[in-house]
């Protein structure tokens, strides 16, 4: 038995693999910013793997010279991240992973999320476990184990994009200033010397890789291979189970609050308004550099908060199947492939560049990428038999073309499904 904790996934292996999880929910009225204590279980393969059970833990270190930049976390403490020094042949490899965990659209939210490790270092974990892309192993990451390998911590509410502040509530919107800062620190500590980078994410990092992927790209000189990896990023800008735009009206109050208009992409911002700037599906075409999107196409973060969230489904008629996919009825099911085929098609432009990556699994899952069990072991889940891990590094090393493409649920019996307790 073994758990991984320190606010991440606690896991424990007993038959099945069971999760800690602190599920982000929010009241879409004013989008509270809630944690609830939940338990998950995944119901795929009883193995685990051989993968060690101890994961490593790294420390926290603050970025001492960002306040002077006037970048900081909401509350106006020091943005943080957690480094493990690459070795040998990946002494000049670098591997950015930025940090999710959701949005404050409100003032009063952003006040909430002051008190919390997602808007101010003071209260972020000491230290947090390296699995998954983070892993110190060949066993756990083959391709990365011996990269240099960097998490960086979200504190600013808009995915790293914000440059303002509200000062009667006392909020700094500085996403951006800290993204700057954090490369700039970074740089010092050696990635000017990459030959090799990954910038990746997962959620609302997920997204963030996507926003700054080319912004990534010109730290570093031409010669350096320098592609980005979005996971559970790719936010859909859907229609939900009430005929409304949940998610829409909430990134529409993240955009207008921030004033995102003035970082979000211009080669978007020219065509689009801006809350449409914030849904992938409207920048990835205009990215330049390769980007690898990996997600589940039954994202569960979307079914459960922008698809059926409680102001789209008041009378609860999909609480259980936004809890366990096995209890979703036929209609249910049916609304949940027209989701799937609107992610399909609204990549399908992105997927025509032979510089681009997609690992689009029909699994009712979000961020696959950070967790062991789902990124790389012997029961992960896989596309034509490869797992994740191996999909991402055969696209970044160029080893084969990766458009790995799920058919639809329940076909795919590799699944790592979601299930809350």
């Amino acid at each position: 038995m073994g758990k991984l904790f320190m606010g991440f996934w606690g896991v424990v292996f007993v038959g099945f693999l069971v999760l800690n999880k602190w599920v982000e929910s929010y009241e879409y009225e004013d989008f509270l910013f809630n944690k609830t204590e939940g338990t998950l279980f995944y119901g795929a393969s009883s193995t685990t793997g051989d993968i060690s059970l101890t994961p490593l833990m790294i420390g926290l270190t603050l970025i001492p010279g960002a306040a002077a930049k006037g970048a900081v976390c909401l509350d106006g403490t020091l943005p943080g991240y957690h480094i493990h020094p690459g070795y040998g042949s990946g002494a000049d490899s670098w591997l950015i992973q930025l940090e999710g965990g959701g949005w404050c659209n409100t003032v009063r939210s952003c006040v909430y999320r002051k008190t919390t490790r997602r808007g101010s270092s003071k209260f972020m974990e000491k230290q947090i476990p390296f699995t998954g892309i983070l892993s110190n192993t060949a066993e756990g990451n083959p391709d990365f184990f011996k990269w240099n390998r960097v998490k960086l911590r979200y504190c600013d509410g808009a995915s790293f994009t914000g440059d303002s502040e509200d000062k009667a509530a006392q909020l700094q919107f500085r996403g951006q200033r800290i993204w700057e800062a954090a490369m700039a620190e970074l740089m010092s500590k050696g990635m000017r010397n990459a030959q090799q980078a990954l910038l990746s994410g997962c959620s609302a990092g997920g997204l963030a890789s996507i926003l700054h992927c080319d912004e990534f790209r010109t730290l570093f000189p031409s010669s350096t291979k320098v592609k980005c990896l979005s996971d559970a990023g790719l936010f859909m800008d859907a229609t939900d189970v009430s005929g409304g735009h949940a998610l829409r009206d909430l990134f529409q109050g993240v955009v207008s609050l921030q004033g995102l208009q003035k970082t979000l992409p211009s080669t978007c911002t020219k065509q689009h308004d801006p809350t449409s700037c914030f849904f992938p599906q409207n920048v990835i075409g205009n990215i330049k550099t390769p980007l690898f999107l990996l997600n589940a196409a039954y994202d569960s973060w979307q079914v459960q908060s922008s698809l059926a969230p409680p102001i789209a489904d008041p009378k609860g008629l999909w609480n259980d199947c936004k809890r366990n996919n096995e209890k979703c009825s036929a209609s249910q099911i049916q609304f949940l492939q027209g989701f799937r085929n609107d992610m399909l098609n609204a990549i399908k432009g992105f997927a025509a560049s032979t510089e681009n990556g997609l690992f689009i699994n029909s699994c009712f899952a979000h961020c696959q990428s950070e967790r062991q069990d789902t990124w790389f072991a012997d029961d992960s889940p896989l596309i034509d038999n490869k797992p994740v891990a191996l999909a991402v590094g055969d696209w970044y090393f160029d080893r084969a073309g990766v458009k790995a493409i799920d058919c639809a649920y329940p076909c795919d019996k590799t699944c790592h499904n979601l299930v809350f307790k």
